[in-house]
């Protein structure tokens, strides 16, 4: 039986650094090719909203429009780096699931733990949530250590198949305030990442 895509997708990671707000935007541009899409800026630096200040075809909101999905399809949501963060902890509590981007680094993936934990208590208070794991950042041509594997299996949350490769047009996409999507031929490789992801959430 293959489910249906979240309406509101929590991403979301206590540690910095781990290309959070480049994968929200990146998937909001994505699932706005499937219906209509907002992307909720959470985070208190408000990168998310500087970098879509002009973008056309779905929306970023801040303060409490960010909250709303009365009239779209899917709402992502990019959290504040700490799931002590009052805003981090409302969208865990109203997210039909979380996505956590982590970098390919067993040490990076420990780093985890806290916020794992906090998933865990949430779908067993809900267990209708769904969460993911996804591997961000990923040298391209690489593949993922045999450490990396081991460490993955270690928790109790899945990881995804699909991963997310580091490519330099990421920071062309946040220079021109774009998605990649926008990019044309250059950006196929890492469209074809975001929608390997959304259709992977999707199963």
């Amino acid at each position: 039986m293959t489910a249906s895509l979240p309406r509101r997708l929590a991403v979301l990671n206590t540690k910095g650094g781990t290309g959070k707000t480049t994968l929200a935007v990146q998937l909001a541009a994505g699932l706005a090719r499937r219906g209509r899409t907002r992307l909720g800026d959470l985070d208190p630096q408000g990168s998310a909203a500087q970098w879509c200040a002009t973008v056309s075809g779905w929306d970023v909101a801040q303060g409490e429009r960010a909250w709303q999905d009365d009239d779209v399809a899917h709402l992502v949501w990019d959290c504040p780096p700490s799931v002590e963060h009052a805003a981090a902890g409302r969208a865990l509590q109203q997210a039909d699931a979380v996505l956590v981007p982590v970098l390919p680094s067993p040490l990076d993936l420990w780093a985890s733990w806290q916020l794992v934990d906090v998933i865990q208590a949430e779908r067993r208070r809900r267990p209708t949530l769904r969460a993911w794991l996804v591997i961000n950042q990923l040298e391209p041509g690489s593949a993922l250590s045999t450490a990396m594997h081991d460490a993955l299996r270690e928790f109790g949350l899945p990881a995804l198949r699909a991963v997310v490769r580091r490519r330099a047009v990421y920071r062309t996409a946040a220079l021109q305030g774009v998605s990649v999507y926008e990019l044309g031929p250059r950006a196929a490789a890492a469209v074809a990442d975001i929608e390997a992801v959304i259709e992977e959430m999707q199963t």
